[in-house]
């Protein structure tokens, strides 16, 4: 078999690739920086052509102008399972709408509600042998591909060569479309001064032989410096970030006491800066996998000493999260929150973690004014999506401290949770637990 004779009959170019996606398809794109940046980006041109062209998506990188400009709205759809920035902006033209979802059944469940007819995504460079790698995610990638009828992906040698679930071999691809553009990175958060107390809270929790799931912003990225000092780390996560690979760096994250694959850095995608993707590049202690295995809260549960580290955007007083949305205007996504959070229960010794500021800044209606808010609230804002469960949330850590709710009474909730919010809204939370009988 000649493998480079096969690469060469599949490569064609993107205006080739458009001409292959017809009306009512339904095309599934890979998640966060391995979107095919060339694909989307010219997609929006063959509206003329068609109609009614589903896209399903996963916290878009780029913007693109098939969802973004209101005149291809009765061409192009989106269907996301995580809202990005783009994606929220774009909401109010009417041509997207968001999946709810737990990430480790996002692909299973929608393949029962609809089958993928082309799948786009990106990859690595091809082997001697023949095989590609997905690179940057294999969140649902993997299932999308095994299910559609087409198959396209983007070749781009910037990507990163990552091992685990990402492994396809050539005959798995029917059209490839060589690429050369930079790896999209998300800029690291610096933490602010109220990032690093909550960190250090957190840091309180962690004990050496841990193995950690963190997420993306600056409370994260504040945890992993208050990291610094621990022993043994292990990485079983959703995401794997720039931090990660700090810690690595410095000796913290070693795997030796993790109970599920010890030694490996394990995760579903990877999302950061030039740093994290040059550390996974051909890089064997990391393994990018299938994220109904990594995120399957059984599996997680398997890892000793898990502990889910999750943010949230509110939360009631008796330990409901709000974590994807503001009242009914969706945010962002469940993604892996309840499932890692779940899954730390299922740990021997694990801990689920949230962590949010005492306080929000909002606009007031009609005006430039701010006004200040708690994000510790007797109930939640109306239209408030659960993200979750009060029955999953262990330990809950802002700026004022760490309340710990696991086996307590509501009762014992309002108290713990009144006791780490802003100290300007206490009596407030007080007098309407009363009021509305939270005991």
């Amino acid at each position: 078999m000649d493998i480079k004779r096969i690469y060469k009959s599949k490569v064609i170019n993107v205006e080739k690739v458009l001409e292959k996606i017809n009306s009512h398809d339904n095309i599934v794109s890979a998640l966060a920086a391995a979107e095919p940046k060339e694909i989307l980006s010219k997609l929006h041109t063959i509206a003329k052509n068609v109609e009614n062209v589903n896209v399903t998506t996963c916290l878009p990188m780029g913007s693109y102008d098939y969802f973004e400009n209101p005149k291809y709205k009765n061409s192009f759809f989106m269907d996301g399972w995580f809202y990005s920035p783009t994606i929220r902006k774009a909401h109010k033209n009417g041509n997207v709408s968001f999946i709810p979802n737990h990430l480790h059944l996002s692909g299973t469940k929608r393949l029962f509600h609809r089958k993928p007819n082309v799948f786009i995504g990106t990859a690595a460079p091809m082997d001697k042998h023949g095989n590609v790698s997905l690179s940057l995610s294999a969140t649902y990638e993997r299932t999308m591909i095994e299910n559609a009828d087409l198959v396209i992906i983007e070749i781009n040698p910037n990507m990163p060569r990552t091992f685990g679930d990402t492994i396809i071999h050539i005959n798995d691809i029917d059209y490839i479309v060589e690429a050369d553009y930079k790896v999209p990175e998300l800029t690291v958060v610096e933490p602010t001064q109220k990032d690093r107390i909550i960190g250090k809270n957190i840091a309180k929790l962690v004990e050496d032989g841990s193995t950690i799931q963190l997420g993306i912003g600056g409370i994260p990225n504040a945890v992993t410096r208050e990291l610094m000092d621990k022993k043994d780390l292990g990485i079983h996560t959703e995401m794997m970030t720039d931090g990660m690979v700090d810690l690595y760096n410095a000796g913290v994250i070693t795997g030796k006491k993790k109970t599920l694959m010890p030694g490996k850095m394990v995760a579903t995608f990877a999302l950061g800066t030039n740093k994290l993707y040059d550390f996974i590049d051909d890089n064997p202690a990391v393994m990018i996998m299938n994220g109904n295995w990594v995120n399957d809260p059984y599996i997680i549960g398997k890892n000793k000493k898990m502990v889910s580290i999750n943010t949230t955007l509110q939360i009631d007083l008796t330990g409901q999260c709000a974590s994807e949305s503001i009242g009914h205007k969706q945010f962002s996504g469940t993604g892996g929150q309840a499932d890692t959070a779940i899954g730390a229960q299922n740990s021997p010794e694990g801990k689920s973690i949230i962590a949010l500021y005492s306080t929000a800044k909002i606009r007031v209606a009609g005006s430039d004014e701010r006004k200040v808010i708690s994000k510790i609230v007797p109930r939640l804002d109306y239209g408030a999506a659960v993200t979750l469960s009060r029955n999953d949330v262990d330990y809950v850590v802002t700026e004022y401290g760490i309340a710990s709710l696991r086996g307590t009474s509501v009762k014992e909730r309002v108290k713990r949770l009144i006791s780490i919010a802003h100290p300007d809204f206490r009596d407030n939370l007080e007098n309407e637990a009363k009021e509305l009988m939270i005991w």
